[in-house]
């Protein structure tokens, strides 16, 4: 029994509901998944519901990103508490700063002579966390540019012309923010950046978990994270980070599992950190 525990839903930057999502889950046999959306828990709860009706365990998950030293660090936080009101604030301005630096960025793309309005990008990105991809998809439909690929390449992406960086924690503090939510905070694709130099100062943050399985790892990526977080009593994680077939990540759903079996070291993890605390402890 295998489970997919990174997966974005419409609600950040994904092409598929959270209900389509589970239902392809289901159809797939896997045995479990966590939707882990960018800095919000908005597409969970919609998941939750669709699992019950397809008696289908998800997760509650999330992906805050983080920056050290110039370079982007992701940390997933699974089985946060969805009340606590301290995160969910903290969200609230996460999305803020997201809608607040789109309008630098729109008006960037207008200073350079594109026809794009900030409305646009935020009908593009419906109830989701606005990002980028929002407003490649925005430049595409202009017909600025030919591929959502080129929009990064040539205008949005890092060091170019429209670029403008967004407001991002430190790892220590997204750690800490998940913790502080009653949630197992892991280390993202460590493959994809620099960040194996930073996962003992990260344990001491408090860090619980380390993604070895992911698409954009190799094999013997894989193996060696994989070690390397066992040798440091962490936990081992993995997931196909789904957005859609033509995403750099995970292009395809169940691409990347790991066994049940670490579901339930997230969920014992999180029982014993949370104990004697005033978390409450939700069984998902």
């Amino acid at each position: 029994m295998q489970a997919d525990l990174h997966i974005h839903t419409t609600y950040s930057d994904g092409i598929k509901s959270p209900e389509e999502i589970v239902s392809m889950a289901k159809s797939m046999g896997l045995a479990a998944i966590a939707i882990t959306d960018h800095d919000t828990l908005d597409g969970v709860i919609p998941a939750i519901a669709a699992g019950r009706r397809y008696n289908f365990e998800v997760i509650p998950g999330i992906e805050l990103g983080s920056e050290y030293r110039g370079e982007e660090i992701h940390i997933l936080g699974y089985l946060v508490e969805l009340d606590d009101l301290e995160f969910l604030d903290k969200l609230s301005l996460f999305r803020q700063t997201r809608i607040d630096r789109m309008g630098k960025m729109v008006q960037k793309l207008q200073n350079l002579g594109f026809k794009i309005e900030l409305n646009k990008v935020i009908n593009i990105s419906g109830s989701g966390s606005i990002g980028r991809p929002h407003l490649a998809a925005a430049l595409l439909e202009a017909g600025a540019v030919k591929t959502t690929a080129e929009a990064f390449d040539l205008y949005i992406g890092a060091g170019r012309p429209a670029y403008v960086p967004r407001y991002k924690l430190t790892p220590a503090e997204a750690i800490n923010m998940v913790r502080s939510a009653g949630g197992v905070p892991v280390l993202a694709h460590p493959g994809l950046n620099h960040s194996t130099q930073l996962i003992e100062e990260l344990k001491t943050a408090g860090l619980a978990g380390l993604e070895a399985h992911h698409p954009a790892h190799s094999w013997e990526q894989a193996a060696y994270y994989e070690r390397l977080a066992r040798a440091d009593g962490l936990i081992v994680t993995g997931g196909s980070d789904y957005h859609d077939p033509g995403h750099l990540a995970g292009c395809r759903l169940g691409s990347d599992t790991v066994p049940y079996s670490v579901v339930e070291d997230l969920k014992n993890y999180r029982t014993k950190a949370v104990s004697g605390s005033n978390h409450k402890i939700e069984r998902v």
